[in-house]
Parts: structure tokens; C-alpha cells; sequence
């Protein structure tokens, strides 16, 4: 027999389960927004401790059970992938715009009208996201500093956020080609070692090993440096092989023509290095991605030469982009032209850990920053900071244009989304374009409570500041209305079109989920796929 109220009832509950994964999860990440937000402390199983505020650490890092809040989270973070920051935004955005709807099914309204209307609101709003974009005369370092600045300062204290700063603004101009930027080229290193504000951009490679022989020099300066990916070791071969011999000396002819190879490389690179450094002050240094016998860094070492073995192969290219010259595959056809070169090479040790600085380089398109600090978190933290201050730099060149901060965006945008819904003439689904409206102040009404102010009066300030001028933003010293262009707050164009992408599509699908059931058969074949 069927029930049409508890056909309802059921329906109605799937719906409020969405609505309250949505909003938990915006409870829970509400507070760390922005550079007044609150610190949320991560234990593991096994007592490992991280603390941050980085939505896009969070979320990954949480254990997060709920399908619909696991939903949500997996969106958020696709937003860092994508854009690289506006993880905690999202988040906020999609529980809020779901709080709003709830509030309006609960008097009548029919999702597909919400649905609807969110769908309006959120083309009108990309509109006037493309119309209040700002675009600078001219990107230069100053109006990259402050991109940088406000990144980090959501993520990091203010004195540290700033030194992060000039280092990351520094290390894009470093490996910046035209217009072409690759964020790989910049090594991100750690040493666990001294404080946080020792933290420093090296414009060179820094390698965390150093020479494996006792007595090659740990300190040499003016060096020529040859970059090699070929074996200075015996080969060994891809099949089992073996060699057979009936005497003594017929085996000591044998391990000399294996060793003959070997020695006949190295007088190669001893020769070059005669050629080029007989009769001045001049040094040499191998970095070798191939290995290096004993007896082969023996002979390196009586001729004054530092050799490096097994060195990392991504630093393949960053040692060509920082030092010049190019890699060698072959030590057949050695010339100087194939030799790089580096003002000074040094060698660091820490505890049982050796680092090898290579810096003084001419014209560097590589280059390293080296995070310091007394423990794994503090690292740990300033590693995902760097990491989101390096995009919202390179996202500028990408976009050549960028939005006002401190919730100006969201405020106007939101004002211009009421006149739109007073004005346009599409039956219920205005309702969808208010919670839209609504949904949009969630941001800026949580920068002002993590900073102590009065949301409502602070919004409300900065909304008749709007009628009278551009747009403004949010102080958060004072709660007052601020010119962000003035104040150098700045966020990313698109991140914020990421957010008006991602967020509301989410939202019309879950609104439009009238049941919520366990899929045996699709575990089934997920779990065949896996195996197969």
C-alpha cells in the first residue's frame, strides 16, 4: 500500500540530510577565514600533529564520513587544483547557499524553482565579476607583493607572512621566461634547523646530499660546472652475465678492461677541467645523475675536482636553467661551451644530513627556496603557504587582471544580485537569485566575526560606501569601509570564477536529490574495476 506521506517525509528528509551536511561543514571552516581566523590542530593515529587554517589542508586531511559533506569537500578541493586557493570560500559559499534554500523549500518553494534561480544568478553574477575585475597599468613588483601579501596572511602570522612574501614575488620573477611561468622550476626544500624566519630564497640549486669522498673541498668558489647523466661506475648489465677465465692473470686482464672504461670517462672530465682551470683561480665540480665508483671519485678528488653522484633527476634542467651550459649524455665529445658556472659551491651538514649550496649564478631560470624551522609542523605549515602564494602570483600573469578584496566582490556582487532579482520578471525562481544574494555575504560576514567585529553593521557600512563610490571593502581593524585597490588587497579573477562555477552547480544537484540510497550494485563493479 502507498503512503503518500511518508513518500514525503522521506524525500523531505534526504533533502534536510544534504542541507545539514552543507552547513556542518561550513561550521566547522567558518572560523579560518581570512588573517584574523583561528588555527584548527590535525592528530593522526599515531600522534602526528599538524596545525593550519588551509581549508584545502583541512578538507583533505579531516576524516570526513558523511557521503554529501565528502561531496562537498572533494568540490573544494578540486577548486585548489584547479586555481590553487578559495578552498574555505567555497565551502562557506555552498553551505550558506544551502542554508538559504532550506529556508525557502520550508515555506513552499519547489527545489526546481531555487534551482532555477541560482542557475540566473549565477550567469548574472559571473557578468559582473568580468566588469569589476581591475587591471593594473603595469605588474610589477610592488603590485606583486601585495597579490602575495594577501594570500599568505590568510595562511601565516603577519611578520612571517610578509618575509614569505618577497621571497615568493622574487622566485616567480626568478624562473618568469616572457610570459611563460613554471612553478616546477622553483625547488621547494626543508632543513629542520634553526626558526621559521630564517626561511630564505636561494637563486641557485640546493641539493640535499653532498660529495660522498672524505676529502674533496667542502667550500670553492668561481666554478665551472658540468652537468652529466653518464655512469662513472662499472655498468652492470640488464641480463645475468657472467665471465669465465682458467688462470689468475687471465682474471686480472679481465677486471682491468672493465675498469679501463671507467678510468678513460674520468680522464675525459680531468682533461676538461686542465683545459679550463690550468693557470687561474678557477675550480671544478661534476653533478653527476649517474653514480660515481670510489675509485673513480678517488681519481676526481687528487685532481681538486668536487664530485656529486646520484643527483636528483628533476634538477636535470633547473641545473641547466640556473648555471648555463648543458646536460652531458656522453663524455666522448667534452667542450667548454658544455660547462656551466657558479660563483660558490659550498657543503652544509646538519646532524648526519649534508646540503650542497650552488649559488652565484648568472641570469638564473631555476631556483630554490629553503624553509627552515625548529619542528615538522611549522614546516610543514609554511610549505602549503608557499605553495598557494606561488599560484596567486603566477595567476595574475595568467588573468593580467585581478579583483578588489576584503569582501568588495562579494558585497557588490550580492547588492547587484537583489536589484536584479526587484527588476527581472521570472516568477518564483527570484527566490533562487536572493539566496544567491544571501549565500555570497557568507564570506565577508566571516572575515568580520573572526576579526571581532559586528557583521551586520560592518556589511551594512561598506554597502553605503558602494552607492557612493567603487567598490569597497571590509576593514577589519575598525569594521569600516576600505578602498582595497589603495590598501593593495587583492584576490585572484579566477578564483573567484571558479568559485561562481563550482560551488552553485554542486548545490542545484544536491537540492534536486529527493532520496539517498545504498548502491550495492555499484560498490559491486567498483570493487571488480579496482581488482581488474
Amino acid at each position: 500500500m502507498i503512503n503518500p506521506k511518508a513518500d514525503l517525509l522521506k524525500k523531505t528528509e534526504a533533502l534536510a540530510i544534504n542541507i545539514i551536511a552543507a552547513k556542518g561543514l561550513q561550521e566547522v571552516l567558518k572560523s579560518n577565514i581570512g588573517p584574523k581566523g583561528t588555527l584548527k590542530m590535525l592528530v593522526g593515529g599515531a600522534g602526528q600533529i599538524k596545525i593550519t587554517k588551509d581549508g584545502n589542508v583541512l578538507l583533505h586531511e579531516m576524516q570526513i564520513q558523511h557521503p554529501t559533506a565528502m561531496m562537498i569537500a572533494r568540490s573544494a578541493t578540486a577548486q585548489d587544483d584547479i586555481v590553487g586557493d578559495g578552498t574555505t570560500s567555497n565551502v562557506l559559499f555552498i553551505g550558506e547557499l544551502m542554508k538559504q534554500s532550506e529556508r525557502f523549500i520550508s515555506e513552499g518553494i519547489h527545489p526546481s524553482h531555487i534551482v532555477d534561480g541560482i542557475e540566473i544568478a549565477r550567469k548574472k553574477a559571473c557578468e559582473y565579476l568580468t566588469k569589476c575585475r581591475y587591471t593594473p597599468e603595469k605588474i610589477d613588483r610592488e603590485f606583486l607583493l601585495n597579490i602575495a601579501r594577501t594570500s599568505l596572511r590568510s595562511k601565516l602570522t603577519p611578520d612571517l607572512a610578509n618575509q614569505m612574501t618577497e621571497i615568493i614575488v622574487d622566485a616567480v620573477l626568478t624562473i618568469k621566461r616572457d610570459n611563460n611561468i613554471d612553478l616546477h622550476m622553483v625547488e621547494i626544500m626543508h632543513m629542520l634547523h634553526k626558526f621559521s624566519s630564517e626561511t630564505k630564497l636561494v637563486k641557485g640549486i640546493v641539493m640535499d646530499h653532498g660529495g660522498r669522498h672524505p676529502d674533496m673541498p667542502k667550500k670553492m668558489e668561481n666554478c665551472y660546472i658540468l652537468n652529466c647523466n653518464s655512469s662513472l661506475e662499472y655498468e652492470k648489465t640488464e641480463v645475468n652475465s657472467g665471465f669465465f677465465y682458467a688462470t689468475a692473470e687471465m682474471r686480472e686482464k679481465l677486471v682491468a678492461a672493465e675498469r679501463k672504461h671507467a678510468d678513460d670517462q674520468c680522464r675525459k672530465v680531468i682533461e676538461l677541467k686542465k683545459k679550463v682551470c690550468d693557470g687561474n683561480d678557477k675550480k671544478f665540480v661534476v653533478l653527476n645523475q649517474k653514480g660515481i665508483d670510489p675509485l673513480s671519485l678517488d681519481m676526481l678528488q687528487k685532481e681538486g675536482i668536487l664530485g656529486l653522484r646520484r643527483v636528483k633527476r628533476r634538477n636535470g634542467e633547473r641545473i641547466m636553467l640556473a648555471c648555463g651550459g648543458s646536460c652531458v649524455n656522453s663524455f666522448d665529445d667534452l667542450s667548454p661551451e658544455d660547462l656551466g658556472f657558479s660563483d660558490l659551491v659550498y657543503e652544509e651538514t646538519l646532524g648526519e644530513d649534508k646540503y650542497t649550496f650552488v649559488e652565484g649564478v648568472k641570469n638564473p631560470f631555476s631556483c630554490t627556496i629553503l624553509i627552515k624551522g625548529p619542528n615538522e609542523h611549522t614546516i610543514a605549515q609554511i610549505k602549503d603557504a608557499i605553495r598557494d602564494g606561488l599560484r596567486a602570483v603566477k595567476n595574475v600573469f595568467d588573468d593580467n587582471c585581478v579583483v578588489p578584496g576584503a569582501g568588495a566582490f562579494e558585497i557588490g556582487c550580492s547588492s547587484f544580485l537583489f536589484d536584479v532579482a526587484n527588476n527581472l520578471d521570472c516568477g518564483k525562481a527570484v527566490r533562487g537569485i536572493e539566496c544567491f544574494a544571501n549565500a555570497l555575504l557568507a564570506i565577508p560576514k566571516a572575515l568580520a566575526n573572526n576579526a571581532g567585529q559586528d557583521a551586520e553593521l560592518s556589511i551594512l557600512n561598506v554597502k553605503n560606501k558602494n552607492k557612493e563610490k567603487d567598490l569597497r571593502g571590509l576593514d577589519l581593524s575598525n569594521g569600516q569601509a576600505l578602498d582595497p585597490i589603495l590598501a593593495g588587497i587583492f584576490d585572484n579573477y579566477c578564483v573567484k570564477r571558479t568559485l561562481l562555477d563550482i560551488g552553485p552547480v554542486l548545490v542545484q544537484q544536491l537540492l534536486l536529490v529527493d532520496e539517498i540510497m545504498r548502491a550495492g550494485k555499484m560498490a559491486k563493479k567498483d570493487e571488480s574495476a579496482m581488482q581488474g
